[in-house]
């Protein structure tokens, strides 16, 4: 069979939220989670070679397991809003290796708690949160030279997630301006990111102090919704939380930064 993109969204529609179909044996498995990972990011692996990790459980996508019993092989998984995806290999009912396609319901986790007054370093918990473990990407900006060509100072924790994590996208998703854009100056907004659905996320411009700017999200239809919070706790929260507006947390299960220049091989 010809494995597309569109290939594998018309399989998923028709397993539904839970069900399996094992794959002719001569479609490339790999080719399958490579496919599946453009779409819904890092897998988490749940079998390798026979062998289940032992952290497995309900929370971390059990459920993909329980049609194959003891015949799986190898069972990669992404969380997807109320719904896990695997993909894999596993033994049919003549004991034959073949690629398999398993979708199961997922429940979707509350946010982690944070107390009232608590201080927290929102750039640091991103960069729990992304799982990010390389060194810094720009540490050497000139944010004197940016400032200056943008005539204000800008938040601090923007500096850092700029220095932190280069030039890419949180998710694939929401795009990392590396200098913010002055195009809604006008109407009292710099722009600091934007995703591929048009919305765009900025500061209101108000007072001397950047570190208390609100985030406002300026959507594709012009319209706009402010948020009491700083730079990267907005990032954390639409990560996180699934009650959030603007949330990502209902369709990934796992949080990354794909660095545009990492992802090129440069």
């Amino acid at each position: 069979m010809e494995l597309t993109q569109a290939t594998v969204d018309e399989l998923l529609a028709r397993l539904g939220p839970d069900g399996h179909l094992f794959l002719p044996g001569d479609l490339d498995p790999y080719e399958l989670t490579d496919l599946l990972g453009a779409r819904f990011g890092d897998p988490r692996t749940l079998v390798l070679d026979g062998f289940t990790d032992p952290a497995v459980d309900e929370s971390r996508g059990a459920a993909l397991l329980a049609p194959f019993g003891d015949r799986v092989g190898t069972i990669r998984a992404w969380a997807y809003g109320d719904q896990w995806v695997g993909a894999g290999t596993a033994w049919d009912a003549e004991g034959i290796d073949r690629p398999v396609l398993v979708t199961a319901p997922r429940e979707v986790p509350e946010p982690p708690a944070v107390a009232p007054g608590e201080d927290v370093d929102w750039v640091r918990r991103l960069i729990r949160i992304t799982g990010w473990t390389y060194p810094a990407r720009r540490p050497d900006v000139d944010w004197a030279g940016v400032e200056s060509r943008l005539g204000t100072a800008l938040p601090a924790d923007y500096k850092r997630m700029v220095e932190t994590f280069g030039e890419g996208a949180f998710d694939g998703f929401l795009g990392l301006d590396q200098e913010p854009y002055a195009g809604l100056r006008e109407d009292g907004l710099l722009v600091w990111a934007g995703t591929e659905h048009e919305d765009l996320y900025c500061w209101r411009i108000e007072g001397d102090d950047p570190d208390r700017w609100p985030v406002v999200v300026r959507s594709f239809d012009g319209e706009d919704r402010s948020f009491g919070c700083r730079t990267a706790e907005f990032v954390c929260r639409i990560l996180v939380d699934p009650r959030h507006p603007y949330t990502l947390a209902r369709y990934f299960g796992t949080h990354w930064f794909l660095n545009y220049r990492e992802s090129a091989g440069q």
